[in-house]
């Protein structure tokens, strides 16, 4: 376990393009596995975690071209095994939960063949009763330790299409049912409470699935095959998210992200700080990645005031929500986040690890059962933060120290490598740095 100290930075400067896109990088291997013929991703997210999902496509038949040790190319090209031929195996997930809930949708409905999926000590504690309910209901053969804790054993079966109320937003589940509506008979319907990140949608249309949206419910139909063929990645939002709050929290700071995804779908830690005060603009589109719209963000130091977070917003800024905490700490005033009990369910539980890293570093945080109380005090003394193996605490962590009065020493910053395997270059690359 890796530790690092941050010292407090004079003015970032300059501009860099965040790594592509994690959430579309999982998708797009799972995708173009499941289409016939070959698929090319460009932009890649060469991540632990999407190596994961590489190995497991990999697992079940796939052929993946360009992902040889010790690194994996931007651009891949992955030769499917169609939708109804995925091969047995036993599949080690690590510490990838985007894979570990979405995968068994495909697996559940293929008839006659077993899958085990397990993974590393903090995939070991996320439940799937989530994912494994639902899937029942439409007649899948799962079972899992204590009925809601890997490792996961999926016996294939025909499914039948379902009308399923999520009872919480999540992009993973909806995401899981749509792949196991491919191969269900009939409709399956998916309703949300609130929206959450479309990428599935978009990609299965694109990859020629029958999906139809409509407002909160998304519906799917059997497909006979997919055809994926390109599939390129933007900027990951959820990492240009650190590079956001540091130039907004170290004083006189200006950064310009460049070619960021910014589906709306995803942008609502954007919203969240622009009614902060924060001072960022997005350019005019600077393209459209398999119907992913990218945006160059300008940013500039700025200071903010409280604000309450809650209600619709949480499930566009889920994965974002410890750095709105962060900059709480900087603003004016109380900021209160609530209907986030999702953050205890990621690879830590997000609502004590954030409090506790807060906390260590001078800050006035109250954990809730369902989010967070943060008393803006103006900024953080500094000291230590321990990781707890989950990369957004770990990267949090570092952007706290180059902000605050005497720097943030990070236990465990390995673990950023999850999903930004750069991310002390990219942030030494700023001149303030």
């Amino acid at each position: 376990m890796s530790s690092v100290r941050f010292e407090p930075a004079g003015p970032l400067r300059g501009s860099l393009r965040p790594p592509s896109d994690k959430s579309i990088s999982h998708r797009a291997a799972l995708i173009a596995a499941m289409g016939e013929g070959e698929t090319e991703i460009r932009g890649f997210l060469d991540a632990a975690d999407t190596r994961s999902t590489l190995g497991a496509v990999e697992a079940v038949g796939a052929r993946v071209e360009n992902a040889e040790p010790p690194r994996i190319a931007s651009e891949l090209r992955i030769h499917g095994v169609g939708l109804r031929d995925a091969g047995p195996a036993t599949i080690d997930v690590g510490n990838a939960g985007t894979l570990l809930r979405l995968l068994p949708g495909w697996l559940a409905g293929q008839v006659g063949e077993e899958w085990v999926l397990d993974g590393d000590e903090s995939i070991r504690r996320r439940p799937v009763d989530r994912i494994a309910t639902p899937l029942r209901e439409m007649g899948a053969d799962l079972s899992a330790r204590e009925e809601r804790l890997p490792p996961l054993e999926i016996h294939g079966a025909e499914l039948q299409g379902i009308t399923y109320e999520m009872p919480i937003a999540s992009a993973q589940v909806k995401s899981c049912l749509l792949f196991a509506g491919l191969l269900a008979e009939g409709e399956t319907r998916v309703v949300e409470p609130l929206p959450s990140r479309d990428h599935t949608e978009r990609m299965l249309e694109a990859a020629g699935a029958a999906v139809e949206r409509d407002g909160l419910v998304v519906t799917i139909r059997p497909t006979e095959r997919l055809r994926p063929e390109l599939i390129a990645v933007p900027g990951d939002i959820s990492s240009a998210a650190f590079f956001v709050a540091a130039a907004l929290l170290v004083p006189d700071s200006e950064v310009v992200l460049e070619g960021v995804g910014v589906n709306q779908t995803r942008t609502g830690l954007l919203t969240i700080l622009e009614r902060m005060g924060a001072n960022l603009a997005e350019s005019e589109l600077t393209g459209e990645y398999g119907g992913e719209p990218t945006a160059n963000i300008e940013l500039r130091t700025s200071p903010l005031h409280a604000t309450e977070v809650g209600g619709a917003e949480i499930p566009l800024a889920i994965d974002e929500l410890p750095l709105v905490a962060l900059a709480a700490c900087f603003a004016e005033g109380t900021t209160v986040i609530r209907d986030a009990e999702e953050l205890r369910r990621k690879e830590s539980d997000r609502i004590e690890t954030v409090t506790a890293a807060l906390r260590a570093l001078g800050g006035t945080v109250e954990p809730t059962e369902d989010g967070m109380v943060i008393e803006g005090t103006g900024g953080l003394r500094g000291g230590t933060v321990e990781s707890h193996g989950d990369h957004r605490i770990a990267m949090l962590g570092a952007v706290a120290g180059l902000a605050s009065r005497e720097g943030v020493e990070v236990v465990g910053m390995d673990a950023a490598a999850v999903s930004y395997p750069g991310f002390e270059d990219d942030l030494g690359s700023l001149p303030g740095r």
